[in-house]
């Protein structure tokens, strides 16, 4: 069945194109596009994961085997390959997914002579976007412009540990630039905390200062660290379907309610 086979959500409003980003790494940004999308689709909304990170997390956290690809988000951007003929079906309802492969790493700077390269990812994902609830662009560190250009808004997952802000403040920086330049609608949909043990001190404060810093724009869902949730991708599965009753399971569903209500 292809993806226009599966009608979004009668209730939807607009499509909601949302970066999932924060320039510091393993704070679970591919974790929450793929545990996200699942709890969403779960709750009936049509959603979209574009895999713009080389890695590939998101693209393997529903079982696809990347070395089976013949194309995938690399020739959309250089080759002018159609987004629609790159989006595959995933072992979740409603759930679909834009691919990445190790191939997309030379992007960023085969990018550069490029004409329009900022906006290589926004055009061509408007053909599509019409028929999905939400899509979720998993950022790398990199390719951040193309991703920003491209999004409405953006969520930031912050874990709960050390440092936990650092990285935010560059990342507020290039919104304010993109949101000047290039995507004057761009705004934050939400901060999410990450890998949160209520056994903790630190968790607990790092919660308190991320709420302080952001005020109602953090949601109140808190994605706890389990080891459910770090096994699950291993098995090609969100946690919502390889462990549904885990509370690391039933925090993304949590979420998706957030997330559906603030849409």
């Amino acid at each position: 069945m292809g993806f226009r086979d599966v009608k979004r959500s009668k209730s939807a409003k607009d499509t909601r194109i949302i970066a999932i980003i924060n320039q510091k790494g393993g704070v679970g940004k591919s974790t929450t596009a793929v545990n996200l999308a699942a709890a969403l689709g779960e709750q009936g909304r049509k959603t979209l994961i574009v895999d713009f990170d080389p890695q590939g997390n998101s693209t393997s956290g529903f079982g696809i085997e990347k070395e089976d690809l013949d194309q995938c988000i690399y020739d959309a951007l250089l080759n002018d390959v159609p987004a629609e003929s790159l989006v595959l079906d995933t072992n979740c309802k409603k759930v679909f997914v834009i691919p990445a492969t190790i191939q997309l790493a030379g992007a960023e700077i085969e990018l550069v002579s490029a004409i329009a390269r900022e906006t290589r990812l926004k055009d061509l994902l408007e053909p599509i976007q019409d028929e999905f609830d939400f899509i979720f662009i998993d950022c790398p560190p990199s390719l951040t412009i193309n991703a920003l250009t491209a999004a409405d808004s953006v969520l930031i997952p912050i874990q709960c540990e050390y440092y936990a802000l650092e990285g935010v403040t560059k990342l507020l920086e290039s919104m304010k630039m993109v949101k000047s330049r290039l995507n004057k609608g761009l705004d934050t949909y939400g901060v999410l905390m990450t890998m949160y043990d209520s056994r903790t001190s630190l968790s607990n404060q790092v919660v308190e200062e991320v709420q302080s810093y952001f005020g109602d724009k953090a949601f109140k869902t808190l994605i706890p660290r389990t080891v459910k949730i770090s096994e699950a991708p291993s098995f090609g599965e969100p946690v919502i379907t390889y462990a549904p009753q885990n509370k690391g399971a039933k925090a993304y569903m949590n979420l998706a309610k957030e997330v559906i209500k603030r849409a």
